[in-house]
């Protein structure tokens, strides 16, 4: 069965999802939407899709959809989420939304909800944690090859020069950080964090936020809009009793450093990924392959509720720095201590 798909807002990320969707054998591109003609007809005609220019014009067409993209931006890169969302969740097609899942929490809530309400298929492009050196790091962790878990640290930074909201950085990058910190490490109980403002700018550039688990492990994130580079713009270190590994630029190399011996275990370039932009490959097809079988809503790997509780984490962070407290977080919300 070949599924029948579309995209929601075909700007950069969009198009890079029309694109392995167009790529892929189990899917047939059928539709792209944007408000903004010009980018829906470049990218009807690149991947020859129909063209629309608004949510409600393509459900309106009758076109059968087995899934769909939504890959618009707004403010903090997640404020236009949730009205297209809402639309084809309504609708009952799954939708693969973009990070942010929402830059508010109750926008989440409600599509968290109405997906489960509806019974639905709702993810998130996480994709940092579905690449093939993630997945081996999950295994070692699973398989009890570094014991019981003690550490993790994460540091994500990148150059982005862009000046909006006080906390564009939090809010847009660290959906990701946090995501995969949840991924290694389970629940996060406790925040906090510390923020300034970079050279010249005027939002919080610079954080970083210690963190209790659940499940007792301790750790801390270091991110940044003012410290990236060429290389090393991403690194996640998880130690436990028996060893400890690290996992660099989400793909490119994991190492295995055991406890009580000098020998280390290293991957390059797990699966042949060797950058980060093929990482949407590997998320999508993941999607694509668990609508392809049939998998239960509830069962969605990188899922919206995922993508939730990632956005909690910021928000405790937020609320941390303002009140200079530590935060508590619960399943739903956060106490400050």
């Amino acid at each position: 069965m070949t599924l029948r798909v579309a995209v929601v807002g075909v700007g950069n990320i969009g198009s890079i999802h029309a694109g392995v969707y167009h790529a892929n054998e189990k899917t047939e591109l059928v539709a792209v939407c944007d408000i903004d003609r010009e980018k829906a007809d470049a990218a009807a005609a690149k991947f020859g899709a129909k063209a629309f220019y608004s949510v409600e014009e393509l459900l309106a067409s009758g076109l059968q959809l087995d899934g769909c993209s939504v890959a618009t931006k707004g403010k903090e890169n997640g404020s236009e989420h949730f009205a297209p969302t809402m639309q084809l969740l309504k609708a009952g097609i799954p939708v693969l939304g973009e990070k942010p899942i929402s830059n508010t929490i109750p926008e989440g809530e409600q599509m968290v909800a109405l997906a489960e309400e509806k019974k639905v298929p709702y993810a998130i492009n996480l994709n940092h944690r579905f690449t093939p050196a993630a997945e081996r790091a999950k295994e070692w962790i699973e398989q009890d090859r570094l014991g019981q878990l003690h550490m993790i640290n994460m540091r994500m930074w990148i150059n982005n020069p862009v000046e909006s909201s006080p906390w564009f950085h939090l809010r847009a990058l660290h959906p990701h950080s946090f995501d995969v910190i949840r991924y290694f490490a389970g629940d996060v109980k406790k925040v906090a964090a510390f923020m300034m403002k970079g050279e010249g700018r005027s939002i919080w550039s610079n954080t970083q936020v210690l963190l209790e688990f659940e499940n007792g492990m301790i750790g801390n994130l270091v991110g940044s809009y003012d410290a990236g580079g060429s290389y090393g713009l991403e690194r996640c270190e998880v130690v436990g009793s028996k060893g400890r590994f690290v996992l660099d630029d989400a793909c490119e190399q994991l190492t295995f450093t055991p406890r009580h011996a000098i020998e280390t275990e290293t991957h390059n370039y797990l699966g042949g990924m060797r950058s980060f932009n093929e990482t949407f490959n590997s998320r999508i097809s993941a999607w694509i392959e668990q609508l392809h079988e049939g998998i239960p809503y509830d069962q969605i790997d990188g899922s919206g509720k995922d993508a939730l509780q990632a956005q909690r984490i910021i928000e405790a962070c937020i609320t941390s720095w303002e009140t200079n407290t530590i935060v508590e977080l619960t399943n739903e919300t956060s106490s400050v201590q």
